[in-house]
């Protein structure tokens, strides 16, 4: 039961990472029904801006993180009004394949740094050891990932269930037209749509280097992970976001810790998700919280 737990426990940290990323993702579709390629980079960035920040800079790490969060929303601001403003418009896949390149390009700057190869890992602000529940020992770097993450998932529940920027996005989301004719600018909504991914992108990458260190090719693969914890809760869903994140961390976990024994090679884990994943969308299309869009013919 202890080994049950410590997994499952694990796994709801990794998943909430997930969720983050997935929420970032899900809002980009939202406001404008293009799939962001980018998320893994834009992870990487974040996470490294943060140790650069309290490597070279000294910053004590709520400074870094600050610094990382507000450059990571920033660099989302940039890309939209520099490279997808124009493709307002134009076919979809035209849209897809400049963030696949934006990934691409993105991958390469990072590489040209000296965090492109290696593991490096935050300056420790955290006490050994940790908190026992339950015959489950949890260190405080995943408690405090997960208190980070439920906070930040709290903060943008509230920004779009309440404040007026929030309540335009989410009209926008809806209908466009309709929206457009109550004075939301959808330019700007989509600007702050890729700066809030930048966002929730860098606060992923913040927890994954708290709680397992740092290197390039863990964090983009972040960004491929968010695929199945997205389609699975649904595309347009915020909350099937959190939801699908925390399925997808949770069942690579309890797969990887009860399979791997059985399966020569291991490597459930990057497997079984995906099963569930087929499974779901066999009975429900359009994941678990998605919306069914009936168009006429």
């Amino acid at each position: 039961m202890t080994y049950f737990l410590q997994l499952l426990f694990s796994g709801v940290v990794v998943g909430l990472i997930y969720a983050l990323a997935a929420l970032g993702f899900v809002l980009v579709y939202k406001a404008s029904r293009v799939v962001n390629f980018a998320q893994g980079q834009f992870i990487a960035i974040g996470a490294f801006l943060a140790y650069w920040a309290l490597t070279a800079l000294g910053a004590p790490f709520l400074l870094a993180a600050a610094l990382a969060l507000a450059l990571t929303a920033l660099l989302g601001f940039g890309v939209e009004r520099i490279f997808l403003k124009r493709l307002v418009g134009q076919p979809i896949i035209s849209i897809i394949m400049v963030t696949i390149g934006l990934a691409s390009f993105l991958d390469g700057v990072i590489h040209l740094t000296p965090y492109g190869a290696g593991n490096y890992s935050y300056p420790s602000f955290l006490p050994p050891g940790g908190v026992g529940f339950l015959g489950v020992t949890i260190s405080y770097a995943q408690l405090m990932a997960v208190f980070f993450t439920l906070g930040f998932l709290l903060l943008f529940s509230w920004f779009f269930q309440r404040s007026t920027l929030g309540i335009a996005m989410r009209s926008v989301a809806d209908d466009q037209m309709a929206a457009m004719s109550l004075g939301v600018s959808v330019e700007r909504v989509f600007a702050l749509a890729w700066a809030a991914a930048g966002l929730t992108a860098a606060a992923a990458g913040l927890v994954v280097g708290t709680v397992s260190g740092l290197n390039l090719d863990g964090l983009t693969h972040i960004g491929l992970k968010v695929f199945p914890a997205v389609i699975l809760g649904g595309l347009d869903s915020i909350p099937g976001a959190v939801v699908g994140g925390v399925l997808i961390g949770v069942l690579e976990n309890l797969a990887s810790g009860y399979l791997d024994a059985y399966i020569p090679g291991g490597g459930t884990r990057d497997v079984f998700p995906f099963l569930v994943l087929l499974l779901v969308l066999w009975f429900k299309p359009h994941g678990l919280f998605g919306t069914e869009e009936i168009e006429r013919v």
